[in-house]
């Protein structure tokens, strides 16, 4: 699996990080960035990746 994070479309807004943290981190740039495995629990993920408001994530097997 690999989690993508465009960097045009994050605003930096961290549900991502909300929803997901051992996932996903907002960095000092204010984007948001992968930082570790979901430890399969995909469906942690996929709820990161189906909340973001900008549409910058995404997940591809």
């Amino acid at each position: 699996m690999i989690i993508r994070v465009d960097t045009t479309k994050c605003a930096g807004i961290g549900m991502c990080e909300m929803t997901a943290p051992k996932v996903f981190e907002v960095g000092d740039d204010g984007q948001a960035h992968v930082i570790g495995d979901p430890d399969g629990d995909l469906g942690v993920v996929e709820d990161a990746v189906s909340n973001c408001p900008t549409s910058a994530l995404s997940v591809e097997p």
